[in-house]
C-alpha cells in the first residue's frame, strides 16, 4: 500500500432522544474532532484492538460490531516535519459505559453529537461520510456493511442516496 499504515478507530454511539449519537473526542495534537483510533495490537483483532482504543482515549465500553462499518484515509502527523498517509478500519461501538476516569482524560475532550453535526466536524470526508450515513444495528440484525447491495438505502445527512453503513 505504498507506505501506508493501517489503523483501526471505532465509532462510538448510543441512541438518544432523537435517533443516534456519536462521541467525538479532539486530538492530542491540534483539538480537531476525531473518533478514537490507533495502530493494531499484537494479540487483538482489529475491533478489540479499537475497543481499546476507545476506553484509552474517550474512556468508553460497549458492544463491539465484529464488522468494519467502512474505512477513511488521513494524514497522521509524526512531528512537525513528517506525516504518514494511514487508512482507518471502523467499527461500530454501541457505548454501555461512560467512565469518570481513563487514561487519556487529561489530554483529550469528549462529546456526544448527532449524525449530522458530527459529520461536518471532522475534517476527513470519507469519516464524515461514514458518520452521516450512519445506521444503527437492529436487534437480530447486524449493522449493514458500505457498499453491501441488499440493504435498504439511506439518504445521508450529506444529501446523497447511499447504501446503508
Amino acid at each position: 500500500m505504498n507506505g501506508t499504515r493501517m489503523q483501526y478507530g471505532a465509532l462510538c454511539w448510543r441512541l438518544g432522544e432523537a435517533g443516534a449519537e456519536v462521541l467525538l473526542i479532539t486530538s492530542r495534537d491540534t483539538g480537531r474532532w476525531v473518533i478514537p483510533k490507533g495502530w493494531p495490537m499484537p494479540g487483538l483483532s482489529p475491533e478489540a484492538a479499537a475497543a481499546q482504543e476507545a476506553w484509552e482515549e474517550a474512556g468508553v465500553s460497549g458492544e463491539m460490531n465484529p464488522l468494519c462499518i467502512g474505512r477513511y484515509g488521513y494524514q497522521k502527523c509524526l512531528s512537525v516535519t513528517s506525516s504518514v498517509p494511514c487508512a482507518v478500519a471502523v467499527y461500530g461501538m454501541r457505548v454501555d459505559k461512560l467512565a469518570r476516569s481513563f487514561p487519556e482524560m487529561k489530554e483529550r475532550r469528549r462529546k456526544w453529537f448527532s449524525l449530522a453535526e458530527a459529520a461536518t466536524l471532522v475534517a476527513e470526508p470519507e469519516l464524515a461520510t461514514i458518520i452521516a450515513g450512519f445506521l444503527p444495528p437492529v436487534a437480530g440484525r447486524a449493522a449493514p456493511i458500505a457498499g453491501d447491495d441488499d440493504d435498504d438505502a439511506a439518504s445521508s445527512a450529506l444529501g446523497r442516496k447511499r447504501k446503508g453503513h
